[in-house]
């Protein structure tokens, strides 16, 4: 089976967005964000960097899958009085079992991957005054490591992917370009060390060659990552003073999908969790139907968040499937799941925060306290939101990508630990007021008095506020145990599993969060025997017999505030 051409971006292939979507809120700077993101049919274009190592990118590859690289164009822009031999650019390609530890490790900022003689990883070091690239490859190519292709006379395909078909060659597998024609194997071919040089085409100091690669055997399985290496070989001159400009296409696939193998299953994971979600809101509406009189404005808001979450969930689904068919999404269903992933992860955090404060429960104003950990709160959701956008749109190899990863990580760790603030307050305040409750019962005869006549049996202030307390502590643990599962257990299982299994960090960090509503929902639920609710109806009552014993308005019926 023949496998299609690299398919490059193109603005005039992605449909257009529908008139509707362009009058919904941020939808300007959420476009303008979403339209970097390739997919997995990557473009990477650098000019005047001056790291010393790029990570290209990463995927998993099952068996016929494949990667092409097109280098379009790499130059180095040496200091007055550098040589060729001053620094040593090229590429690595390493495989791993999964999303742990590279193959290698660089010590310090002079270690060199490219200088080491025996590596494990194959390696692609550039000559540009010779305008050849030499391959040097480890003992266990072409068993457990891919064979790396320059010239045409070979195959890629190795064993055809279906039954009876023709492999298919390097040159019309890739359809290499005219000028690159010139890249074929040199007389320099030493298999002792297993270093191959094979000629590239150079425009002025600008090289332009075409490899790939592609996994003949089960044994080649693995987690593919490609980086970039700028290596300077002077300790006098500083290797920040040499800078280089690349241009690269890569395009990687699987044999059924260009998705990774471990993000094969999330489409149908993503549809699945949906319905769970979209299910649970369901039967939180009906709950609060059922029991109207006890319901509170923080309940709707909390029938909200699944709903939301549901929605961005089918979205997310939609916009992998498109990739993995296309190799790159379409730019309307990508703002969509955009806008509905900002909306849910502020309507998160923001129903955490209420509820924590108990807003709506036990009163109706904010306090100053609350109100700054919610300024505080809003705009380092959305600042996440934001860099969680940035990352998925851009390609892993420019420089703006880690300092947008590293700001995510480190927001999202301060919004987690901001909403704890408005549950550890109320813990202190509930602490207080049960150490005071024996000394300021002045009206309990009132209230029994009262309770006789309307036949209520309402529990003691101390008693409301052990069980209030205690609600408080199981919700803080509850939020503790959530924010260290899908931030630190999931992420470490990422790390610890097969790349094929890195679905399964998707797949728990969802459960967590369904696990995290329902529990939720259970606690704070519009119920006769909640402690909230408990407390609000001996407010209630302290009130009317204040008010009836006034004899201002003694005749008077009071109304429950729904």
């Amino acid at each position: 089976m023949a496998v299609p051409a690299p398919v490059g971006p193109s603005g005039s292939r992605r449909p257009s967005l529908a008139a509707g979507l362009q009058l919904l809120p941020l939808l300007g700077l959420l476009q303008l964000l979403a339209q970097p993101g390739l997919g997995r049919v990557h473009h990477l274009a650098l000019k005047d960097d001056v790291r010393h190592k790029v990570h290209l990118n990463t995927f998993g590859f099952f068996k016929d899958g494949y990667m092409v690289v097109n280098v379009s164009s790499l130059s180095v822009n040496e200091p007055v009085g550098a040589t060729d031999k001053d620094t040593t650019i090229g590429f690595s390609l390493d495989r791993t079992k999964n999303d742990g530890f590279s193959s290698y490790l660089d010590e310090d900022v002079n270690y060199c991957i490219l200088k080491k003689q025996s590596v494990s990883v194959t390696l692609l070091i550039l000559d540009i005054s010779r305008s050849e690239v030499r391959v040097r490859s480890p003992p266990e190519a072409g068993t457990q490591l891919p064979k790396i292709v320059f010239s045409k006379d070979e195959k890629v395909l190795g064993q055809s992917q279906e039954p009876g078909a023709n492999p298919v060659s390097a040159g019309n597998q890739t359809q290499l370009k005219p000028d690159s024609g010139k890249s074929k194997r040199s007389t320099v071919d030493s298999k002792a060390t297993g270093e191959k040089s094979f000629s590239v085409h150079n425009s002025d100091g600008a090289v332009s060659f075409q490899f790939f690669f592609n996994i003949s055997t089960d044994d080649q399985e693995g987690l593919y990552s490609l980086y970039f290496h700028k290596c300077s070989g002077n300790k006098v001159l500083s290797s920040d003073k040499f800078s280089f400009s690349l241009d690269i296409e890569i395009t990687e696939k699987n044999p059924d999908s260009y998705l990774s193998a471990g993000e094969i299953p999330l489409p149908k994971l993503y549809i699945s969790m949906a319905f769970f979600f979209f299910l649970s809101g369901t039967i939180w509406i009906h709950i609060l139907r059922k029991r109207r009189n006890d319901v509170f404005k923080i309940h709707w808001l909390m029938a909200a968040l699944p709903f939301t979450k549901s929605l961005s969930l089918v979205f997310h689904a939609i916009d992998y499937h498109y990739i993995s068919s296309q190799g790159f999404p379409i730019e309307g269903w990508a703002v969509v799941y955009y806008i509905t992933h900002l909306l849910k992860g502020a309507l998160l955090f923001i129903t955490i925060a209420l509820i924590g404060t108990g807003w709506a429960f036990i009163k109706h104003i904010l306090s100053d306290k609350d109100k700054k950990i919610f300024m505080i709160v809003i705009p380092l959701q959305v600042l996440a939101n934001v860099a969680y956008i940035i990352i998925e749109s851009t390609e892993e190899g420019t420089t703006e990508y880690g300092l947008w990863k590293d700001s995510l990580f480190l927001v999202d760790l301060l919004c987690c630990g901001a909403i704890l603030f408005p549950v550890v307050w109320s813990i202190r305040h509930l602490q207080e007021a049960s150490a005071t409750d024996g000394k300021g019962d002045s009206m309990r005869p009132l209230q029994q008095r009262a309770n006789m006549k309307t036949g209520s049996h309402t529990s003691t202030p101390a008693a409301i506020n052990l069980a209030k307390l205690k609600l408080f502590r199981h919700y803080y643990v509850l939020i503790v145990c959530y924010i260290y599962f899908t931030r630190i257990i999931a992420f470490l299982l990422k790390l610890a599993v097969p790349f094929q299994w890195k679905w399964l960090y998707q797949l728990l960090d969802e459960m967590a969060t369904l696990v995290f509503f329902v529990l939720t929902g259970c606690k704070f639920r519009p119920a006769s025997d909640n402690p909230y609710l408990q407390l609000s109806q001996e407010d209630d009552l302290e009130m009317e017999s204040v008010v009836t014993t006034s004899g201002v308005m003694e005749n008077m019926k009071k109304v429950k505030k729904l």
